[in-house]
């Protein structure tokens, strides 16, 4: 069920030079409604003159006995400025929990990995929680430029194994997260990535060569989250669809990526 809420910056945390992990809980006081990884919110942004429409920022983690909600964002415009600057004991206000999520396979032992690049690791930690919870041994896969955009490694070792690509090799493998050797090395059943479209295209077409069911989140510019602006549609083989509530989640084999 959406609903609109203030919501109580509890932390904010700055992760390298251009993002913040925001730690929120509702200013009611009131328990937070079931969410699910791969879905979003929806920021309105105060103070900004320019910035009319809300951002779309996924959800990071739930942490349900602290009743907050995490969020990680990285400074682009002025709008995820402003949502960084956001001071301890400040408010947002979100539309929330939208979107469908990623979905979870029924046999327990079926190897999935999660493969994220910068901040497209975002919706990969509360997933990777849920699958850990259900009773699978996910994998990591996190790429980034350089050593300093690999985010909360600690965080996603808590559950599963973590490996790491670095296109300059300061960390991990040097390369892209497609050339990694654990791709060579194990054969996974699942994979659910979110990143850079290109990035994506790329652990699609993997994915489809190698015949492992797989799901993308996709990040489109999303202004109002209800399908009602249009902004965010994406070409599937059934027509355009908008993201924001057909989506983020897609399995690969409805969009047309893959001839």
């Amino acid at each position: 069920m959406k609903k609109m809420l203030d919501f109580l910056v509890r932390s904010n945390e700055q992760l390298n030079s251009r993002n913040h992990l925001l730690k929120v809980s509702p200013s009611t006081g009131e328990k937070l409604p079931p969410m699910y990884p791969g879905q979003f919110v929806q920021i309105r942004v105060e103070d900004s003159p320019s910035t009319f429409l809300r951002r779309p920022i996924s959800i990071h983690f739930v942490d349900e006995k602290a009743n907050e909600m995490w969020l990680l964002v990285q400074k682009i415009g002025e709008g995820t400025q402003k949502i960084c600057a956001k001071k301890e004991g400040s408010l947002l206000n979100m539309i929330f929990p939208l979107g469908k999520s990623f979905s979870i396979p029924d046999d327990t032992e079926t190897k999935t990995v999660l493969i994220g690049g910068g901040v497209g690791t975002a919706p990969m930690l509360f997933l990777g929680r849920v699958l850990k919870e259900s009773g699978f041994s996910p994998d990591f896969l996190l790429g980034g430029r350089s050593e300093n955009d690999l985010l909360q490694i600690n965080e996603f070792e808590k559950y599963g194994t973590v490996y790491c690509t670095t296109e300059d090799g300061t960390k991990g493998e040097k390369g892209l997260v497609t050339h990694h050797s654990v791709l060579q090395k194990k054969k996974y059943d699942f994979i659910y990535t979110c990143g850079p479209q290109p990035m994506m295209m790329a652990v699609a077409r993997y994915a489809h060569e190698n015949n492992i069911t797989c799901e993308v989140s996709l990040e489109n510019l999303m202004a109002c989250g209800f399908g009602a602006c249009l902004c965010c549609t994406e070409k599937t083989k059934n027509g355009n669809v908008c993201t924001c509530t057909e989506g983020p989640v897609f399995n690969i084999k409805e969009l047309t990526w893959i001839d």
